[in-house]
């Protein structure tokens, strides 16, 4: 027990229990609303009623996701004990399809890891180097972080598939972590089609070649970023994006744990954050909405800052320690929060695009 508390199966299992407790919220408020509207439509992803002791340590301990994850709901589970008939659910195909790269990015995470070990950053051998080497390997390191999680996450997935759990049709639109998004019944004039969307939790593609720093974060932990946004994004005690973003980061690094390079690199996201719209904001007050295809030198710019940004906020979530951390990052001369630092200062120095008028009531923009 003492080892499961600091791996990744305990953050899931404490998410989980307090996803139960919003779900358990989210019913009460809808039963106060059913008393003053007059409104009986179906209540999408709402749980039936309050779970007893049984139905809690059964979601608690269920062996699908135990360790590893995705996180998922209570409303899921129940969903999966409740299937109609478990065995017209396709499943063979859907994980051969998820599982078919996990071989190659387990290759490529035990070549990486060979070739650039962790713990050569610690060593004075690593503090000689020359800047340029200092600087190119943390992308080495990032790159071992993401193939490790990329096969762990899969596997998890494709552990989930193999169990029917989190099936839903597509019609349901179904969202990661969330679950359905529309209502769906039950089709009864053929077999429906299927998708696994609520327990997808990563996508490696758009990780590795999105464009922005904030939609990096959407295609990681895919599940985990669903609970975040719903019940600690949506909550802040903040109203512009990059203080709401810097209250969940904060939130999100005390649920991984008390190392200090786990605050340090989520709290450098909203720095980076401001950065990006700032630059986004003042590029499109100068030139204005020219076409994508001009633009196209900017967006691989853009993208390979956002992957450089991750590389070093990396290196604080893997060295952990306060003291390896800064070391590292002062090696580098802080480049990222300098970079981003500077700028902010230049988006905001660019001019911004005029406001928008407001719509008259006429208009075709009338809410």
């Amino acid at each position: 027990m003492v080892w499961w508390s600091g791996t990744g199966g305990a953050v899931l299992w404490r998410w989980s229990r307090r996803g139960l407790a919003n779900e358990v919220q989210e019913i009460s408020q809808a039963k106060k609303q059913d008393v003053t509207s007059f409104a009986k439509g179906p209540a999408i992803g709402l749980i039936p009623s309050v779970p007893g002791l049984g139905p809690i340590l059964c979601y608690s301990y269920c062996y699908v996701g135990l360790m590893t994850g995705p996180f998922y709901r209570y409303r899921t589970h129940l969903d999966w004990l409740q299937q109609p008939d478990s065995q017209a659910i396709p499943s063979w195909r859907p994980l051969l399809a998820r599982a078919r790269l996990v071989p190659v990015y387990g290759l490529l995470f035990l070549g990486a890891a060979r070739l650039f070990p962790l713990e050569y950053v610690r060593s004075e051998a690593f503090a000689a180097r020359a800047l340029p080497f200092r600087l190119f390997y943390m992308v080495p390191v990032f790159f071992v972080f993401r193939m490790r999680f990329y096969v762990a996450w899969l596997c998890a997935e494709c552990a989930c598939i193999a169990a029917a759990f989190g099936a839903y049709p597509t019609a349901a639109r179904a969202r990661p972590g969330g679950g359905p998004t529309t209502y769906c019944p039950r089709c009864t004039h053929g077999p429906a089609s299927y998708d696994y969307e609520t327990i997808k939790n990563i996508d490696p593609y758009g990780t590795d070649f999105c464009v922005r720093v904030r939609d990096g974060m959407r295609y990681w932990n895919m599940s985990v970023q669903w609970w975040l946004a719903q019940y600690i994004y949506k909550s802040a005690p903040f109203r512009s994006y990059v203080m709401r973003s810097g209250w969940t980061m904060l939130i999100s690094a005390y649920w991984h744990g008390l190392h200090p390079g786990y605050y340090l690199s989520f709290l450098t996201i909203p720095l980076c954050l401001a950065a990006e719209g700032a630059m986004e904001a003042g590029l499109r007050g100068r030139r204005g909405a020219a076409p994508e295809s001009d633009r196209s030198w900017g967006a691989w710019l853009h993208w390979f800052l956002k992957m450089r940004a991750y590389d070093y906020m990396c290196m604080g979530f893997v060295l952990l320690e306060l003291g390896a951390t800064l070391q590292y990052w002062r090696s580098v001369y802080f480049c990222v929060h300098l970079g981003a630092l500077a700028l902010l200062l230049l988006g905001r120095a660019l001019p911004w695009p005029a406001p928008r008028a407001p719509s008259t009531p006429e208009g075709p923009h009338r809410e």
